[in-house]
């Protein structure tokens, strides 16, 4: 499929584009950070599914004998659940939207309060284990949950650095969640957590008070992430206060973009975390990653962009096999056959399908570590 060169511009009127003619306008919701201090984050989200919007309205799709055009209707919620939930209400009773998208634990947690009363699809860009453990029948989880990799970070920071682990992470929802499951498994992996100093990643600037604390309780290795922004400054600053040892790195963040806060790779020397989208060498992803490029310039591309740009790809593809635009539940029911019919143009990262606990199914899941200033891909066993 030859896609042609995008400008940001011509994205943004694409998706904000009226009805032509013959055709019909499918909205989708997002509400996600696009303010404050996860801004980056919540862009890089709606990056990836407005370009999905763009390149499916160069010819539009047919359900049901009709023709349409995809449109994104993007909302800030700051970060905040109960603004996801306004977010969401006005998204269904004002835009008639069947799907909403959400790119965090607290909002998702909001919205799958009140999704089934709405008759919305969430999809829920978040990768704690709890979203699908809530049973949510209008509910697809769109990255792997996080604690796939738990032990491959533990075992090779712990292998390298030491058993003394300092947690510095960001105090959300999300956090807490993966600072729970962290404590047990580094605890049941013999390893010792010397100092707790979780901190607001969302609002904070300035993280030297809690580092030091951290830093203070002499650990092996530091436990650190939220959005990417923020990590690199928090990494950035341990380095400045001396700290030699490694970085687990929670999975919002994402290595590249971490890197451009902290100075480059060599601060992350000995940091483990996802293999950046921009690193990975699949062809479907190499291409993708050009695609991307074309459409936005100098942006780094992230997991964030591709894995929410298949979400569109694959709700699209959804509506068409369940023969509605409207009806979340038959979209739903069909959601694992949709991504598994998706060509590898619009499905980068390679995602196999839709789990039984309604999560995406990844064929491949790469683990990265920085070494000697450059990344480097390690086993996810």
């Amino acid at each position: 499929m030859t896609i042609k060169t995008w400008s940001l511009s011509l994205i943004a009127a694409l998706c904000a584009a009226g009805p032509v003619a013959a055709q019909e306008v499918v909205n989708i919701g997002y509400s996600g950070p696009l303010s404050g201090g996860a801004a980056s984050y919540g862009k890089d989200v709606l990056d990836g599914m407005q370009m999905a919007a763009a390149e499916i309205n160069q010819t539009g799709f047919e359900v049901g004998g009709k023709k349409y055009k995809l449109n994104i209707v993007a909302l800030d919620d700051k970060y905040n659940p109960s603004e996801t939930a306004i977010n969401t209400r006005r998204l269904v009773q004002e835009s008639k939207a069947p799907v909403v998208l959400v790119p965090h634990s607290g909002g998702v947690f909001a919205v799958q309060t009140i999704n089934q009363q709405l008759k919305v699809l969430l999809l829920a860009y978040s990768s704690t284990p709890q979203i699908s453990a809530r049973g949510n029948p209008l509910t697809i989880r769109i990255p792997p949950e996080f604690t796939s990799y738990m032990n491959p970070f533990i075992k090779y920071e712990m292998a390298k650095y030491g058993k003394n682990v300092a947690i510095a992470n960001a105090d959300t929802d999300y956090g807490k969640a993966w600072t729970a499951a962290f404590t047990q498994a580094w605890n049941a992996a013999g390893g010792t957590i010397v100092a707790d100093s979780a901190m607001s990643y969302n609002h904070a600037t300035d993280f030297y008070s809690s580092v030091s604390r951290a830093i203070a309780s002499k650990p092996d290795v530091m436990f650190v992430g939220g959005p990417s922004e923020p990590t690199g400054l928090v990494i950035k600053q341990a380095r400045e206060l001396g700290f030699k040892g490694g970085f687990i790195v929670m999975d919002q963040a994402k290595l590249d973009e971490v890197a451009k806060t902290a100075g480059g790779y060599p601060p992350l020397n000995g940091a483990i975390g996802v293999m950046p989208v921009s690193e990975d060498p699949a062809p479907e992803s190499k291409a993708w990653v050009q695609r991307f490029h074309a459409a936005y310039g100098d942006r780094v591309p992230t997991q964030e962009s591709s894995l929410n740009y298949t979400a569109v790809y694959a709700t699209v593809a959804a509506m068409k096999l369940a023969g509605t635009t409207t009806d979340a539940g038959a979209i739903r029911a069909v959601f694992d056959k949709a991504i598994r019919s998706l060509p590898a143009n619009g499905n980068p990262s390679g995602m196999a399908g839709v789990d039984a606990r309604g999560g995406f199914v990844t064929g491949r899941a790469p683990v990265a570590v920085v070494d000697g200033g450059q990344i480097r891909s390690v086993t996810s066993n």
